[in-house]
Order: C-alpha cells, then sequence, then structure tokens
C-alpha cells in the first residue's frame, strides 16, 4: 500500500484593516446654533478644534484619520496593512511562534479626547466567506487590559472586544499598550481527513488555504461634557471622576 500526501501550505496572514471612526459629539448649543460636521456638536461661541487618532503598532505610526478645519471641516486619512513587518525581513511566518505586536493608539489631533479601540478577528476561507468553524480563540492576539484599558465585556464576544482607555488622551501623548504579542494556534495544520481508494491513502489538510484576520477600529471624542459624549457616540454609561479617569458605569 502506497500513501499519497497532498499538501500546498497553508497561507496565512492576507488582510489586515484599521478602520477609525472619529464622532464628535455632545457639547453645548442654543436655540440659534449652527452643527458643526453634520455632528451633535454645536457652536454656541465654542470654537471646535481638530481631532485625530493614529494606531501605532510596535513604536510606528500604521493608519490614522485626523479632522482638520480649514473652510470646512476636511479629513486626512492614511491607511496602512497590520502585521506588515512583525516577521523579519527573509524570514516566514510559523504558526505557533510568538510575534511583538505592540499597539497604541495616538492623540495626533490638537484636542485632548477619550479613545477606544475595539479589534475583531476571525477566519475567512480561499473565497474570502467568513468561517464559523475555527475559532477565534485560536488568534491570540494578547490583550493587555489594567495598563489604562478596561474591556467593556457586556459588548465583547470571542469575535470582538472592546476597550476603553481611562485616562484622558492629551494632544500629541499615546497610550499605554492595549496589545503585546501575537501566536496563531499550530495546531491547524495538523487537521486533516484521509481518504482510501484503490489502495492509494489521499491526506487533505482540512483547513487549506485558510487566513486568519484582524482588525483593529479606533475612534475618539472630545472630552467636553464626556459621559454624555461617550455615551451618545459609543452607547456606553460611564462615571467621570474629578481626575479625569473614567470607569464603565
Amino acid at each position: 500500500m502506497t500513501k499519497k500526501q497532498s499538501r500546498t501550505g497553508i497561507r496565512t496572514v492576507l488582510l489586515f484593516l484599521f478602520a477609525a471612526v472619529l464622532l464628535v459629539v455632545g457639547g453645548i448649543g442654543t436655540a440659534t446654533a449652527s452643527p458643526l460636521i453634520k455632528s451633535e456638536y454645536y457652536s454656541g461661541g465654542v470654537e471646535m478644534y481638530d481631532i485625530g487618532v493614529t494606531l501605532c503598532e510596535n513604536g510606528e505610526a500604521v493608519s490614522s484619520r485626523n479632522y482638520t478645519k480649514n473652510e470646512r471641516y476636511v479629513t486626512e486619512e492614511s491607511y496602512a496593512p497590520l502585521l506588515a513587518t512583525i516577521v523579519p525581513e527573509g524570514e516566514q511566518f510559523h504558526m505557533g511562534q510568538t510575534y511583538s505586536e505592540v499597539l497604541t493608539v495616538k492623540n495626533t489631533g490638537n484636542i485632548d479626547e477619550y479613545v477606544r479601540a475595539t479589534v475583531y478577528k476571525y477566519w475567512m476561507d480561499e473565497n474570502g466567506k467568513k468561517l464559523t468553524t475555527l475559532s477565534p480563540d485560536m488568534i491570540d492576539l494578547n490583550l493587555v487590559t489594567g495598563s489604562g484599558w478596561i474591556e467593556d465585556e457586556t459588548l465583547s464576544t470571542t469575535e470582538r472586544t472592546v476597550l476603553y482607555y481611562r485616562e484622558i488622551l492629551p494632544i500629541g501623548e499615546e497610550t499605554q499598550a492595549f496589545s503585546d504579542t501575537l501566536t496563531v494556534s499550530g495546531t491547524l495544520p495538523f487537521k486533516v481527513t484521509q481518504t482510501e481508494k484503490d489502495g492509494v491513502i489521499t491526506t487533505k489538510y482540512d483547513y487549506e488555504n485558510v487566513t486568519f484576520q484582524i482588525e483593529v477600529h479606533v475612534d475618539a471624542v472630545q472630552t467636553h461634557n464626556a459621559a454624555a459624549a461617550i455615551k451618545s457616540a459609543w452607547g456606553c454609561d460611564v462615571t467621570v471622576y474629578d481626575d479625569g479617569t473614567l470607569s464603565i458605569s
């Protein structure tokens, strides 16, 4: 009896997205106030300053969105894939190996702000369809809570984690890391199905050509009337203390 094994390899790290959504909400107003950039922030004699965030990976800026005011409000956007540089040049990504993946958020606007990070992780097949047969837990992006970040467990699932930075993020400053390492389970290549026909055993790897996906969405709100702004933008009830720190109510 002979054995014939076929393996074209498991492809990983295809698509890594960053989306930053800036919401400018809350604020003050009068009956004659006019809205700015179709938000719920009204100009009642208070000038609206610039707001912006940048996602940083291992100390380098990856993607950003900044609102700027010239004659009107416009956005400056820059997007790049995550994990593009975690593997040293000339080497291959190895499942089961731990890589440095330090993610932070920087305030690149001109106003102090509160920030939130929403992390998604999941698997997709070679046709771009989401795979529900593989657990997102096999994608171990190690999240660091207790270092300034708190998790909203009411919104988190195995695929999604919602994190709030407890402190005001001043202009030009960077948060503590909300992740530090990435390890993708090394068990996947061993999930096989064997069939026998005419004395020939064929081994098929169940998850050939699958990809793991990581998305990080970052958004921000201004610190003025923070509790109301966060409730309006993020739907979350928070308590804001005198020192500016917040907790989930």
